[in-house]
């Protein structure tokens, strides 16, 4: 038995996706990852024994998060002109965003990064999201947040072709989560706001604890890390790691 998420699928576009797509008895096709093959004209492919791919249901499929800038439309306006769309490069694991063509240039008190992507669609807040080591490298300690609780949090300078953004707050180091849809989570057992231990299965296996469980029917399954994060346990995106079950957590305590 495996889940088959869209998130999954959409990882896997990137090596080719296959069409038709197999499946095999017991595997459960999320509605989400059901819309995504649809959409793209893509039927199913079902099979007597089971095939290797699809994850299985206490493994997440791994987002990797480099250093990007999630943008208010004002700040938009200020940095790139007014009225200005950002333009979409590619898509990303959660269905409606994007990694924009557009970057900025993060300036702190003892260096500067160039080159900093911009997730789109806008939001309603300007917010920042680092590893701690660029922090080294822009002369700032920003605490570790998960994504919207920004209050209390360092500024830092956005730097666009058309103007800057002196930001008083909204620069963070994004706390480790799982995103799933209400389905997904049923499937996994979880609940929005749990707290799980997870792991890297590769030559690094490393524990991380306290992962929080984020449910939305706007998300598709995906375990985000950072840049740091993900070289410590030599992840990359599209990997899989393992939910840790409730009675192995304990023996750990």
């Amino acid at each position: 038995m495996a889940l088959i998420t869209e998130t999954y699928l959409r990882t896997q576009l990137i090596k080719g996706l296959a069409n038709p797509f197999p499946v095999t008895e017991g595997d459960k096709l999320t509605p989400a990852a059901a819309d995504f093959l649809k959409e793209r004209g893509i039927p199913l492919q079902r099979l007597a024994s089971q095939s290797s791919g699809p994850l299985s249901l206490n493994l997440l499929p791994v987002g990797v998060s480099n250093r990007h800038v999630h943008l208010a439309p004002h700040h938009i306006d200020m940095l790139f002109g007014e009225g200005y769309q950002l333009t979409p490069l590619r898509e990303l694991s959660q269905k409606g965003q994007f990694a924009a063509v557009e970057t900025v240039t993060l300036k702190g008190p003892h260096g500067s990064l160039s080159n900093v992507r911009i997730l789109g669609p806008s939001r309603g807040l300007t917010q920042v999201e680092i590893s701690r080591t660029d922090g080294f490298e822009l002369g700032v300690h920003p605490p570790i947040r998960l994504s919207g609780n920004l209050a209390g949090t360092p500024g830092i300078t956005l730097v666009g072709p058309k103007g800057s953004v002196a930001l008083p707050e909204g620069l963070i180091i994004a706390k480790n989560h799982v995103h799933a849809s209400p389905d997904e989570a049923q499937i996994l057992r979880l609940n929005n706001g749990d707290r799980i231990l997870v792991q890297a299965m590769g030559e690094r296996p490393v524990i991380f604890a306290d992962v929080i469980v984020r449910v939305s029917p706007q998300y598709s399954l995906d375990f985000h890390i950072d840049r740091d994060e993900a070289n410590a346990a030599h992840l990359t995106t599209g990997d899989t790691v393992q939910i840790i079950p409730k009675n192995a957590e304990r023996r750990l305590r």
